[in-house]
């Protein structure tokens, strides 16, 4: 069965942007997929060092966790991430962790071409546009293919719960999960 993997960037236990990726995991499970959530909370995953050291050894040599995270990337599909938006962009930890596995990717066998994803995010009232430009960056420069939906992957939600509330975000969400779906199955 295809997997897709999430990675959640909220420093939150069930907050806003675990919500927002509950709902679309359960969208792509629908289509009868399977789906994985790492939480990158109470993860220290260090930047990278650009060192080169992925080249031979077809891994990071820094041993925080990140390894694990790739592995289960290798073998998924499809790759989607979330964020909240503090401060008008993607959170640091997950910056760290996706530029630590492009480098990976790169520099060893292009694991990260041809999946099928795309990123998410969450904030009160702005700062997600840039957020979301910004991680595009990392899925179109590994050569991965990003579906549309019916408007930016955005949500807006401040305080627990309000953002799977918001109806034209959770739509636009939703209809982002059934794309996912649909192109991992077309294409598998």
């Amino acid at each position: 069965m295809e997997n897709v993997l999430f990675i959640c960037a909220s420093p939150r236990k069930n907050g806003n942007t675990s919500e927002v990726l509950s709902e679309c995991a359960e969208i792509i499970e629908n289509h009868g997929l399977t789906t994985e959530t790492i939480y990158l909370r109470g993860k220290n995953i260090e930047s990278c060092k650009a060192c080169g050291a992925c080249a031979k050894l077809h891994r990071c040599h820094i041993d925080d966790g990140l390894n694990e995270i790739i592995e289960k990337i290798r073998e998924s599909k499809g790759f989607i991430v979330g964020t909240p938006v503090y401060f008008g962009t993607a959170r640091g930890d997950l910056m760290s962790t996706l530029q630590r596995i492009g480098y990976v990717s790169m520099n060893t066998d292009r694991f990260l071409s041809w999946k099928v994803g795309g990123p998410i995010a969450v904030a009160r009232r702005g700062g997600q546009t840039a957020t979301i430009q910004e991680l595009l960056m990392f899925y179109l420069i590994n050569d991965m293919i990003i579906p549309g939906s019916t408007y930016w992957n955005i949500v807006f939600g401040r305080e627990k719960g309000e953002a799977i509330q918001v109806e034209e975000g959770m739509q636009t969400i939703r209809r982002f999960g059934e794309n996912v779906a649909n192109l991992i199955i077309k294409i598998a």
